[in-house]
């Protein structure tokens, strides 16, 4: 299976679940921005969860199917497109060959994930799949992908997907009548952003820990993979003390010297100097994946108990879905 890249739009990169492995070397964990979707994406074709997808960010985006296709797509950045027909997210859908599949904006978020049967055939670097820009690592050649780029599966199918494929392969776009529904993964209020307290929180004033907690912050111009900028009432610390540089990981949220606040993402660093005065609970870090400037999100605080908790239902849940799926098809 093999598409070709006519326009990339903004930023387009391979992208998996990361490289978890080489922090203590300083390798960022890179990775989809949103986890929750590239996995929903691989999920419904029967990929495993850590198979590669092309993040797309907003939308401005088509590509062209070179052959016959089974993929899947989920994620708030765009709905895809072929001519009149608009392609549902979440749920196996056949391409033949020589289709154009347009990406149009969804003003509702700002990553979409396309996931085909297989899983792109791209190299692994340190145990992933994912582009790391800065360093030119991993993905296509280290970059982002460009007009003319063509990229093919890997072949190398699930049962559940050569029966999905199987199925549903034809002379015209087809999809069967059921879908995953990730919202049903995602909590009602995906504005208010669930986090736990971090090892410098004592550092703050009471009334800025306060405000932290009740006033909204916004998503800056100055935001990207590597981390958020976010505009709001400055928190201010009670301890002037120096931090040496210090661990830090994809949610952490940090407090600049001025009192703003940055919460770093996939492409972060491993180490920083600020002291952290939260990290965004890893259930609810795939809503941060899909802010874009302007979006105002509300900081709730949850015990490390219950933010394991959640984060081990969730995990229950999304096997349960892959359980389902083989059920139907196998």
């Amino acid at each position: 299976m093999r598409i070709r890249i006519i326009k990339p739009g903004i930023l387009s990169t391979i992208q998996d679940l990361g490289r978890k492995h080489y922090l203590s070397q300083a390798v960022p964990v890179s990775g989809a921005m949103d986890t929750l979707s590239a996995r929903v994406a691989n999920i419904a074709i029967g990929n495993p969860d850590h198979a590669a997808v092309i993040e797309f960010t907003y939308a401005d985006a088509e590509f062209m199917t070179e052959t016959d296709m089974l993929m899947a797509y989920a994620g708030d950045g765009a709905t895809l497109q072929a001519g009149d027909i608009i392609i549902p997210p979440e749920k196996p859908v056949f391409i033949p060959a020589y289709t154009s599949i347009q990406l149009i904006n969804n003003p509702a978020g700002s990553r979409t994930y396309l996931s085909v049967a297989g899983g792109w055939d791209i190299p692994e670097v340190l145990g992933s799949r994912s582009t790391f820009i800065t360093a030119e690592i991993g993905g296509f050649n280290g970059r982002s992908l460009h007009a003319g780029d063509t990229l093919a599966s890997t072949e190398t199918f699930t049962p559940i997907t050569a029966t999905i494929f199987d199925r549903l392969k034809g002379e015209t776009i087809t999809y069967p009548a059921w879908s995953v529904a990730r919202r049903m993964f995602l909590p009602a209020d995906t504005k208010h952003i669930r986090i736990v307290p971090a090892h410098e929180f004592s550092w703050f004033h009471g009334l800025a820990l306060v405000n932290f907690l009740s006033l909204p912050y916004t998503l800056s111009m100055n935001s990207n993979r590597m981390g958020y900028h976010l505009d709001g009432e400055p928190v201010t610390r009670i301890i002037k003390n120096e931090l040496l540089s210090t661990a830090v990981t994809p949610g952490t949220i940090q407090v600049t010297g001025n009192g703003s606040l940055v919460l770093l993402m996939a492409d972060c660093q491993t180490t920083g100097g600020y002291p952290r005065i939260a990290h965004v609970a890893a259930i609810d870090l795939p809503l941060c994946g899909q802010l874009k400037p302007g979006d105002t999100i509300y900081f709730e605080d949850i015990s490390h108990q219950d933010a394991e908790m959640l984060y081990i239902e969730r995990e229950q849940e999304l096997q349960q879905l892959r359980e389902a799926i083989q059920h139907k098809y196998l």
